[in-house]
């Protein structure tokens, strides 16, 4: 039977079982690699145990197609015969995954999982997880519409109040980086045009005399 190949992969490290330099060793790989922060507040479904065992998830892009098997044979002749578990192919998106490190993943706020910070997120090889975000027309649709949606639920006049709105609230409204959003909505300037200028005009002359839920003017 043939093996199943992929580029991208996740697994699990776990810090006792790691050398003291495995950054350097992982840098040393030459490819694109993303590290989770540490996992140590993870809650345990085993009775008696409140938290998991520590560990760190890895994203890890290979050059060309491989097996799992491969990659995790790579990583024990760099980090040693027990540092690594569980080698996947990414089966959903890589940015989904990417939000998984720190549990800002759809299925990880579902589950109510303790969220860990971005800026403990470590890269190496030049990783940048927009490189391997790619949208449908119907995925680009849905994103314009939610941007529409977010200028004129909180009010936002001009696309520097949007980057920053992205900035510090895109992760809870499922919202991939500026960059990404930026490639949609060149196509559709007029159209944002119009909800920017119809925030500022609001905000300009302060009308109050239509309800904010239904769009309808007040008698």
């Amino acid at each position: 039977m043939t093996k199943d190949k992929a580029r991208y992969f996740t697994f699990l490290l776990y810090p006792e079982s790691i050398p003291e330099d495995w950054e350097t060793k992982l840098e040393l790989m030459g490819v694109p690699i993303a590290i989770s922060p540490l996992h140590d507040r993870d809650l345990s479904a085993v009775e008696g145990q409140q938290f998991k065992k520590a560990h760190y998830h890895v994203i890890y892009v290979a050059k060309n197609p491989v097996t799992a098997d491969s990659v995790r044979k790579r990583m024990q002749r760099s980090l040693g015969e027990n540092s690594i578990a569980k080698v996947q192919i990414v089966k959903s998106s890589i940015e989904n995954m990417y939000l998984y490190l720190t549990h800002e993943s759809k299925d990880a706020v579902a589950k109510n999982k303790v969220k860990y910070s971005r800026k403990d997120i470590k890269l190496l090889g030049n990783f940048d997880v927009d490189r391997y975000i790619t949208l449908d027309v119907e995925d680009k649709d849905d994103m314009l519409n939610d941007v529409c949606d977010l200028i004129d639920q909180y009010g936002l006049a001009n696309i520097r109040e949007l980057r920053r709105f992205v900035r510090l609230h895109g992760a809870e409204h499922g919202l991939p980086s500026m960059k990404i959003i930026n490639s949609v909505l060149r196509s559709h300037t007029g159209l944002i045009r119009l909800y920017f200028d119809a925030v500022y005009q609001e905000r300009k002359y302060g009308r109050s005399d239509f309800d904010k839920e239904t769009g309808e003017i007040k008698s």
